[in-house]
């Protein structure tokens, strides 16, 4: 298949890419190389990641409707797998407005584009952030998801609902994938494991929020672009469906994880809770498994020195810092 993967360059998005034109597919990649994070990491992604393949790169932002437009004219594309975004649920608190017009704006955008040339596939991107302070665990996807607790969440939301607008109303098979802590080698410097790796090698303390008793789901990267492959080659009409390991960690624990693998330990300060923080995520997987055959492999005891491997080489030959 000809397949469009926009937020190319990002930490999801780039190994979307890899698996894709590993076993064969062509790949368009879209992404605006934004200054969330510094854009010097999604160039090294491309250049020394996926540098030994060759597919198109367009840097456009999915706000830019004219350029989306040439892209679609120039390419017969089959599926679009929709992960570009902006993320961060404590950035979403401080500009809103950004988060609305990326997020939900990009994403009708994208959604026309597939109106307008016919591509009856896309796959989108949520986040189990849409489970806001729901207190049944593990999150389901038949759960009530109607109160967000942070602008991120509430745009991710209304995504899901969009989604359906448009498959309902132009028969397109839209896919909406609930990720669950992504984590691994090239991940995002905003996330907290990534902070936590930073203040481990500096000899600097860790702040932990709500006093260290926080849950999530930690989820390989390898895991969550197993499912993203296995929903594109699914035949499904419009579903939602999370993406998680299906254990959520305690952080103290996670951070006992990196410090072994690291070989350091760190000092912690614990701090109350965060507005738009949740106290605990936690994936009900059988909808994975049934539609998608989704099993979750690598555990924190694996991942994390995978990631801390990568984390030590990465920065002793890149000065991003």
């Amino acid at each position: 298949m000809k397949i469009l993967v926009t937020g190319g360059a990002g930490f999801i998005g780039s190994y979307t890419i890899k698996s894709l034109l590993e076993r064969g597919d062509e790949v368009i990649c879209i992404d605006d190389f934004n200054d969330y994070y510094d854009p010097q990491l999604k160039e090294y992604r491309i250049q020394k990641f996926l540098g030994e393949y060759t597919f198109p790169i367009y840097r456009v932002d999915i706000r830019d409707t004219e350029s989306l437009r040439n892209i679609f004219l120039t390419h017969k594309i089959d599926c679009i797998c929709h992960l570009a975004a902006r993320a961060g649920v404590r950035s979403s608190l401080l500009d809103p407005v950004l988060y609305a017009q990326v997020n939900i704006q990009g994403t009708i955008n994208i959604l026309e584009m597939a109106r307008n040339f016919g591509v009856k596939k896309i796959i989108i991107s949520s986040s189990s952030s849409v489970y806001g302070g729901n207190e049944k665990l593990p999150f389901s996807e038949s759960d009530r998801v109607d109160t967000p607790i942070s602008p991120y969440a509430a745009t991710k939301r209304t995504c899901e609902l969009i989604g359906y607008n448009y498959h309902h109303l132009y028969q397109i098979s839209v896919v909406l994938l609930r990720f669950f802590t992504v984590y691994g080698p090239w991940g995002r410097p905003d996330m907290a494991y990534f902070a936590f790796a930073n203040a481990i090698m500096k000899e600097k303390p860790i702040e932990v929020y709500n006093f260290g008793k926080m849950k999530r789901d930690f989820t390989y990267i390898s895991d969550i672009v197993d499912g993203i492959l296995a929903s594109i080659d699914a035949e499904l009409n419009y579903e939602i469906i999370n993406l998680g390991h299906n254990s959520p960690e305690d952080l103290l624990e996670f951070i006992h994880v990196l410090e072994e693998s690291f070989g350091k330990k760190v000092k912690t300060i614990l701090k109350p809770l965060q507005p738009g923080d949740v106290v605990e995520t936690y994936a009900d997987i059988e909808k994975a498994k049934k539609l998608l055959k989704f099993e979750p492999k690598i555990s924190i005891q694996k991942g994390i020195p995978q990631f801390v491997e990568w984390y030590r080489h990465y920065y002793k030959t890149n000065s991003l810092q």
